[in-house]
């Protein structure tokens, strides 16, 4: 099956397919609407073929539509007809869901994407689960997107926006009994010295992840052995 893969994002609409695995980027940002999506990417793959769509989308989702309008972008989401847009066969998926499906090695994984907000998600032994972190109170009346998304790094600089990051991995793998956590999204390249126990994402995960919704579902699979070991030093010197 020859897939059409749709990264909504705050900063830009990514799209690639089975056969253009190199991402199309789209500029997206408050005006962005559903309608104005579409429109781009039905232009910009006019010459590709394929049969079915997997959508990343920045909010919660359910029976493939998004249940809330994003937050960085523009209103018109919910109600939006999809399918008769697209003529092909959609599935929904939360963005944060998407990347984490991507870069999943097995076991219980926790990701966290720091991008233009936060976007989170845990997949335990095969089961995706999309999560809701991002607007979360954290501290000093602000949420944990606020901290670590592009408004916090903007605001706090490199050097106090890598602390809180490294804090809230920390805290919201404890929370989730997380093997291991996933460090996606656009900022996650500018940390530095990652703690065991934490993988730098790939910028190809979301476009994997999107592949891989049309593939069988997960399997119960077994952690690798070299990130068992780290699980359980990490467990064992706290």
């Amino acid at each position: 099956m020859n897939v059409l893969v749709i990264d909504v994002g705050g900063t830009h609409i990514k799209v690639a397919s089975t056969h253009n695995l190199v991402p199309i980027k789209i500029v997206s940002g408050p005006t962005m609407s559903a309608t104005e999506m579409s429109q781009q990417v039905l232009a910009a793959t006019s010459a590709w073929q394929y049969d079915a769509i997997s959508i990343g989308y920045p909010g919660p989702v359910a029976h493939d539509r998004p249940l809330a309008e994003p937050h960085n972008l523009a209103p018109g989401w919910i109600d939006f007809p999809y399918q008769k847009t697209f003529r092909k066969p959609i599935r929904f998926i939360n963005d944060a869901a998407m990347q984490a499906l991507g870069g999943y090695r097995g076991g219980h994984m926790l990701f966290l994407g720091t991008g233009t907000g936060l976007g989170s998600a845990l997949i335990y032994d095969g089961t995706i689960i999309p999560l809701e972190v991002a607007h979360l109170p954290y501290k000093h009346g602000l949420t944990y997107e606020e901290y670590i998304g592009v408004a916090g790094l903007e605001r706090r600089g490199k050097k106090r926006w890598r602390k809180s990051v490294l804090d809230i991995v920390a805290r919201l793998r404890a929370a989730f009994v997380a093997d291991y956590v996933l460090l996606g999204g656009g900022n996650a390249k500018l940390m530095k010295d990652l703690p065991e126990g934490v993988i730098l994402g790939a910028n190809a995960n979301a476009v994997q992840g999107g592949l891989r919704l049309w593939e069988a579902p997960l399997n119960s699979q077994p952690l690798p052995p070299a990130e068992v070991a780290k699980a359980k030093t990490k467990k064992k010197t706290r």
